[in-house]
């Protein structure tokens, strides 16, 4: 509870916090209009394959660019003003920066990223959650190993939903289940970028004036999205993917303990300790009353609920905690999240405490890339919101065994034989080209085989 305390006296002291931003998009945006007014934060340089993207999100954000922008990254040390790079590498390896956010939302530019930042002694914030699925519990060991940091981005969902499952643990309760809210229909799977904005009540010409980008907004409403975010907290708390992938009950947020409870009690669970996005939407359109869409929960009981529980439940309904109607589950949730302009706390807790807002502690959950519809040998993948696949949340060993292809992986691979509608694609379906980040998704892989085979 002191991050900001901390901060204060290294600006008091002239020894901010430097740090460099990687992709000058939404989120990296959302950082900088809060990093402009944070006492001892120095966004040292922006890196963006547009430098003129990057001067447009500061101006964007309230800079004033003629006087903050630097002409070098040494000028940008020396004076505290921000330089502008379109080389990401020459930004990471710049003397004085502490800490490097990933926004870029490649999967391979983030892995890429990550390691140099282990190889140059900067602590990483990893707001690319597709990076960090695919390969962050080998990222973090290589974090680990030189002594730094490697967290989550506080502010989007898995991080947050990494903080209620500690505070939750921390307060002596068992998890039962954690997540998020989303909009979702079973259809929505099938979604492509050309028939995505009327879910959203916008047509393609407004979409387009917006700057939205079709593919990025498909990939939250065709499920793919909400498998990578809960991978990432399965993978950061040790709570387990279901079995048959997401469900995706309804639920208001006042139903969270009543849904979210082992289906031998009238909930949807598979069991206890599992991870789980909840509907806005009713199967039949409708929407939920009290909806949880743009928030985050937990539900969790007294360790001890079987024995000697009551005393907790009973202060679960003195405080006016919504539960089950047993009184047994209760529910936290939070409404909503700021995305990136929380962004701040995860380079802050690195950086000043030397700590992760959320982090891979295991390989649990994986993204596998599933048929949207018949595939045909010669096809090529375009990966995440796109048209020919969808992420499918899996348990770990069972995406190992199946061979199956990570969704992070799924875009501008040929197919070499035929794929039905529904099926999880496999390696061993698609010609994939040698490149760091199969390479690092491979090790990874063996290692973890070679873990399970000596458990």
């Amino acid at each position: 509870m002191n991050l900001a305390a901390k901060l204060r006296r290294r600006a008091e002291e002239g020894r901010p916090v430097r740090v460099g931003l990687i992709g000058a998009g939404k989120f990296g945006s959302m950082f900088l209009s809060q990093a402009r007014v944070t006492p001892g934060l120095h966004v040292m340089g922006i890196a963006d394959l547009s430098a003129e993207r990057a001067r447009a999100a500061l101006i964007a954000t309230g800079w004033d660019v003629d006087a903050s922008v630097a002409g070098s990254l040494d000028d940008a040390r020396a004076t505290g003003r921000t330089a502008i790079v379109e080389d990401s590498e020459a930004l990471i390896r710049a003397g004085g920066l502490d800490v490097v956010i990933d926004a870029t939302g490649s999967p391979a530019a983030g892995i890429r990223h990550a390691l140099l930042a282990a190889e140059n002694g900067r602590h990483m914030v990893m707001v690319n959650v597709e990076a960090d699925v695919l390969a962050g519990p080998y990222l973090v060991e290589k974090f680990n190993r030189a002594g730094l940091v490697y967290s989550m981005a506080y502010g989007d969902q898995p991080a947050l939903v990494c903080e209620m499952v500690d505070w939750a643990e921390a307060c002596g309760f068992s998890v039962v289940a954690a997540g998020k809210g989303t909009k979702y229909l079973p259809a929505y799977h099938a979604s492509t970028p050309d028939t995505v904005w009327s879910h959203y009540g916008l047509t393609a010409e407004e979409a387009a004036r917006a700057g939205m980008n079709a593919q990025m907004f498909n990939s939250f409403l065709d499920g793919t999205k909400s498998a990578i975010e809960m991978a990432a907290i399965a993978n950061g708390t040790g709570l387990a993917a279901p079995e048959a992938g997401l469900a995706f009950p309804p639920a208001s947020a006042h139903e969270l303990a009543t849904v979210l409870r082992p289906k031998a009690e009238g909930g949807v669970l598979d069991g206890k300790g599992m991870v789980e996005v909840v509907s806005s939407l009713q199967r039949d359109g409708s929407d939920v009353p009290n909806d949880l869409r743009w928030g985050v929960y937990v539900v969790f009981e007294p360790k001890d609920a079987d024995v000697r529980g009551d005393y907790a439940r009973n202060c679960f309904r003195e405080y006016g905690v919504k539960t089950d109607p047993s009184g047994r589950y209760a529910a936290l949730f939070r409404p909503s999240h700021l995305i990136g302009l929380e962004l701040g706390v995860s380079v802050a807790a690195a950086a000043l405490r030397g700590e992760a807002t959320g982090a891979p502690t295991g390989f649990r959950a994986d993204v596998a890339a599933c048929a949207k519809k018949a595939l045909t040998a010669g096809d090529t993948l375009d990966g995440e919101g796109g048209f020919t696949v969808w992420g499918k949340l899996m348990r770990a060993e069972d995406s190992l065994r199946r061979g199956a292809l990570p969704i992070g992986l799924a875009h501008k691979v040929r197919l070499k034989r035929d794929v039905a509608e529904g099926a999880i694609l496999s390696w061993d379906d698609v010609a994939v080209e040698d490149s760091q980040a199969v390479r690092v998704r491979r090790e990874m892989e063996a290692a973890a085989g070679l873990k399970a085979a000596a458990e």
